[in-house]
C-alpha cells in the first residue's frame, strides 16, 4: 500500500538516494532540505527548500505524511566534525528537537532516525585492530566522539522517550561511513573514500603521484556502500525493531589500504605522504550480529566493488574541474 513519506535531508547524499528508492517502491515522497540536490534533480514528488532549524518549517514539512525518514543534519568528514563542535551541536539539536515535536503534533505514524557510529565510546576505539567490531550494547557507559556523537546519542534517547510517552513509533540506525556516487567529494565536508578517490584521480590526471594522508594511515574503518545503506534504512524502518541497529559493513581496512585499493582501481602508481591532521578514533568497525538477527540481512557489497563505481564518478568530476580551472579543493584533505 502506497504511503506518503517525508525524507528530510533529501538534498544530501544519503537522502537523495533514499528518496529515489522510496519512489521506486511506490511511495509518494516529499523531500525537504536546506539545499537542492547538488548533482542531479530530486526524485521526490514534492521537493521543498526549507531550514529545519525553524519549527514552523518542520510543521509544514510533516503536514499530511504518514512516515518520516529523518536524515537532515549539519555533517561532514573528520576534518569538519573535529573543528565545528558548536555548529554541529547547535544546528543538529534544533533540527531534531523541532522535527520530533512536529511529528508528534501531526500524529505521524513512524519516524526513522539516522544516528552515527560516533556515539560509541572513544575508549573502545583506541586500537587499530577492531576486527570484533562495535556492538550496539557498547554504547553505554557513554563516552561518544566529539559533539557529533553526543548530539546523536541524545536524539536516540529522545526517540525512545517519544515512543514511550507519546506512542510515536521510531527506528534508529547507526551509520558507519557511507560512501558512493553523488556524494560530496571536495570542499572540506567529504569523507575518506571520496577524498581518497579525488586525490588518486588528481594524481592520475596531473601526473603528480603524491597522495597526502593525515596521520600514519594505520587508523582503521569500515565503509558502507550507498545502495546497501539505503536498503538497510528501508528494512530497518519496516522491521518493527525499536532499539538502535548498526548499519555498516564489517569489512575493515586501514586508510593506507583504502588508498591502495583506489590506486589499483585507477591503474596508477602513487606515493603516500603522511602529514599532520585530525584522525578521529584509532579503529572502528561494525559488529553486524544484531543486524543479521533482526533483519536476516547485512550489506552485501564489498568495498572494492563500491569503490569502482565511486571512483569512476569522482574521476569524471576531477577531470571536469581540471579542464575548467575549478580546482578549488584542498588536496591535503583526507576526510
Amino acid at each position: 500500500m502506497s504511503k506518503k513519506v517525508l525524507v528530510t535531508g533529501a538534498g544530501g547524499f544519503i537522502g537523495h538516494h533514499l528518496a529515489a528508492r522510496l519512489v521506486r517502491s511506490g511511495d509518494w515522497v516529499r523531500g525537504v532540505d536546506i539545499k537542492e540536490p547538488e548533482f542531479e534533480g530530486s526524485h521526490a514528488d514534492d521537493f521543498r527548500v526549507a531550514d529545519l532549524r525553524d519549527a514552523q518549517a518542520c510543521r509544514e514539512a510533516v503536514d499530511g505524511v504518514d512516515e518520516i525518514y529523518h536524515l537532515a543534519a549539519d555533517m561532514g568528514g573528520m576534518g569538519f566534525i573535529s573543528s565545528h563542535h558548536t555548529q554541529i551541536l547547535h544546528n543538529n539539536s534544533m533540527i531534531d528537537l523541532n522535527m520530533f515535536a512536529a511529528a508528534h503534533s501531526a500524529s505521524v505514524q513512524r519516524i526513522f532516525y539516522s544516528s552515527s557510529a560516533c556515539i560509541y565510546p572513544e575508549g573502545l576505539q583506541e586500537h587499530a585492530d577492531m576486527q570484533a567490531g562495535l556492538k550496539e550494547s557498547d554504547a553505554y557507559p557513554a563516552q561518544p566522539q566529539d559533539a557529533c556523537g553526543w548530539q546523536k546519542l541524545m536524539t536516540e534517547r529522545m526517540a525512545m522517550y517519544y515512543r514511550h510517552e507519546h506512542r510515536l513509533e521510531s527506528t534508529v540506525a547507526r551509520f558507519h561511513n557511507v560512501f558512493g556516487p553523488l556524494g560530496t567529494w571536495r570542499g572540506g565536508r567529504e569523507k575518506a573514500p571520496a577524498a581518497m578517490c579525488r586525490k588518486v584521480a588528481t594524481a592520475k590526471l596531473t601526473g603528480d603521484a603524491v597522495v597526502e594522508i593525515w596521520g600514519d594511515g594505520e587508523q582503521t574503518r569500515s565503509f558502507c556502500y550507498i545502495d546497501d545503506c539505503v536498503e538497510g534504512i528501508y528494512r530497518i524502518m519496516n522491521s518493527g525493531h525499536h532499539e538502535p541497529l548498526n548499519l555498516g559493513s564489517d569489512e575493515m581496512v586501514s586508510i593506507n589500504q583504502l588508498v591502495d585499493l583506489v590506486a589499483d582501481i585507477a591503474g596508477v602508481q602513487i606515493t603516500k605522504r603522511h602529514i599532520d591532521g585530525p584522525q578521529g578514533v584509532r579503529g572502528r568497525n561494525s559488529d553486524n550480529t544484531l543486524m543479521r538477527d533482526v533483519l536476516g540481512w547485512e550489506p552485501p557489497t564489498n568495498l572494492k566493488a563500491g569503490l569502482r563505481v565511486t571512483y569512476a564518478w569522482i574521476e569524471e568530476r576531477v577531470k571536469l574541474a581540471l579542464a575548467t580551472d575549478q580546482v578549488d579543493y584542498p588536496l591535503q584533505h583526507v576526510g
